[in-house]
């Protein structure tokens, strides 16, 4: 009766690099500031995906809705602050409740 061989094993530290590839000269993360500039990475919700399946559908909708939020922010729009928030919510504590 023979024996089975079982698989040969493959040491996980072994270097596996090819003798070709030479990164002697290389410098480590040379390029990853200038690809962090050009990267925006948005997560789109799964309720929304039927509407905006890829990155030009997203582009498309915020350039039709970016002269709108340009105009209200420029027309001196009221933003909510957590001091007027406060403020707010303090007026209507002490407001007597109306009949």
């Amino acid at each position: 009766m023979k024996k089975t061989s079982s698989p040969a094993r493959v040491d996980p530290d072994r270097d596996t690099m090819r003798k070709e590839y030479d990164f002697s000269g290389a410098v480590r993360g040379v390029t990853a500031a200038r690809y962090a500039e050009g990267t925006n990475i948005v997560v789109i919700d799964p309720e929304v995906l039927d509407v905006f399946p890829d990155s030009l559908a997203v582009n498309e909708a915020l350039r039709a809705l970016a002269p709108v939020l340009r105009r209200q922010r420029g027309s001196g729009a009221h933003r909510k602050t957590r001091t007027t928030i406060a403020s707010n919510e303090r007026r209507s504590a002490t407001a007597e409740p109306k009949p």
